[in-house]
């Protein structure tokens, strides 16, 4: 009997496209949160720092791109673990990436609350909480009409976030004072080396891109060349807010002396020390649009994971429906839309949260060890390059926390045992034909 043709996700996304798709999930909290707790740990040098971070980035970046080239499929690092090295890898990778963008998608929620007041004003007693949420609602509904409406929304976005650093930077550069940039590096050495580690994590937005192989167009050429491209646009408008922000502060910024008006949020107070006019709200306009931004590459991109996950059993196959009308996995959507909005009504998860550096350096260790497995045509670079991804990883790794890293290995532990049961529930018949 022959089997029904089960709808696919559609290839909608060109070179533009999938390029801001990067850049809207890169220019999030990093710029506007991390950047600044970089530069109290490390002084002016945290631009060194931020060198090293985008050298380790772009290491990872390659990798993420020469396997996308091969496996243009929904699911990234999933995918790649589970061709390349082994079915539990890759569960490791896609679970760890779907529970912990998950949970992080509650506090952009409640981080775009925070920013939207310096924009429109005060909620009107209105919960912050429900603000969150109702962002959340919105975003799941645009990703239910396509991902073509979903990419036309994120551009939108991406052009108000990189208008209004552009603006800032524009506004700040001619107020540069040279003594700001002394001392260099007060905290020598160790404190370039920490800031460097901090915003290795603002750099990781562009994994999303992979996430979405199935729905970009000639995914062999343009996958790669949006992954570089993504991480190069974002990486100089880093460097340049960055430059901006030691340029205006200087010493300010060490914690000693640092002040504290709009959260300490060291950006914000270099856009209200630089005297620019409507500096701090048009920024915050910024803010408010990239934490949306963020918020929606994140529902776009662990639906296609639990997709993914769906197909192979290692998620209820539910997941692994896809919409004939939109050609969007409707489940995995609205699945992942719910949860965010439970997070911004009842709370984040705190334990899962304070695990998500972990769970994102797995989840890159994993594509670098499956891009060294490639061989031939699909090698596209050194394997120096992967090798050096992976170091940066492991180094990473090893500095944070104990706290930390026990709560990874614990999520871990849950998500095996999850998976177990899955398998119990619904036996694995091969790879699900969308």
């Amino acid at each position: 009997m022959t089997q029904p043709i089960q709808p696919a996700l559609r290839r909608e996304l060109g070179l533009v496209d999938a390029t801001l798709v990067g850049v809207g999930a890169i220019l999030g909290a990093g710029l506007f949160v991390v950047t600044g707790q970089a530069a109290q740990i490390a002084g002016p040098s945290l631009l060194l720092g931020l060198m090293i971070a985008g050298v380790a980035a772009g290491c990872n970046a390659l990798s993420s791109a020469e396997l996308a080239a091969a496996y243009p499929k929904a699911g990234g690092a999933y995918e790649y673990g589970y061709e390349k090295l082994h079915p539990l890898a890759g569960f490791a990778a896609g679970w760890l990436f779907c529970v912990s963008k998950l949970a992080a998608g509650g506090v952009v929620a409640l981080t775009f609350a925070m920013y939207l007041p310096e924009v429109v004003g005060s909620f009107g007693g209105v919960p912050a909480s429900f603000v969150a949420a109702f962002l959340a609602v919105c975003l799941t509904v645009a990703n239910l009409f396509g991902i073509r409406k979903a990419g036309r929304l994120n551009a939108v976005i991406v052009a108000v976030t990189v208008g209004a650093i552009l603006y800032f930077v524009a506004g700040t550069l001619p107020r540069l004072q040279t003594n700001a940039f002394v001392p260099f590096a007060p905290g020598g050495l160790p404190g370039v080396l920490q800031s460097a580690a901090l915003l290795f994590f603002a750099f990781t937005g562009y994994a999303r891109i992979a996430t979405l192989g199935e729905e970009v167009r000639d995914p062999q050429k343009t996958i790669p060349r949006a992954i570089i491209l993504a991480l190069s646009i974002a990486s100089f408008l880093y460097l340049l807010a960055c430059v901006s922000m030691v340029g205006v502060m200087g010493k300010e910024l060490l914690p000693a002396t640092g002040p504290r008006k709009y959260g300490g949020t060291a950006i914000f107070v270099a856009a209200h020390y630089s005297g620019l006019a409507g500096a701090v709200q048009i920024l915050s306009l910024g803010a408010v649009t990239a934490t949306a931004g963020v918020l929606l590459s994140q529902l776009l991109g662990v639906s296609r994971v639990l997709l993914a996950m769906g197909r192979r059993g290692d998620m209820p196959p539910v997941f692994a429906y896809i919409s004939n009308a939109s050609g969007v996995p409707f489940v995995g959507v609205l699945f992942c839309g719910a949860v965010v909005v439970s997070l911004a009504l009842l709370g984040t998860l705190k334990v899962i949260t304070a695990s998500a550096t972990f769970a994102i350096l797995l989840y890159y260790a994993v594509a670098n060890l499956a891009a060294l497995r490639l061989t031939g045509e699909q090698k596209r670079f050194p394997r120096v390059v992967a090798y050096v991804g992976l170091g940066a990883c492991i180094l990473l790794a090893a500095s944070l926390p104990l706290p930390v890293i026990a709560s990874g290995c614990l999520l871990l532990a849950v998500g095996f045992a999850f998976r177990f049961a899955m398998r119990r529930v619904f036996p694995a018949n091969g790879t699900i034909s969308a």
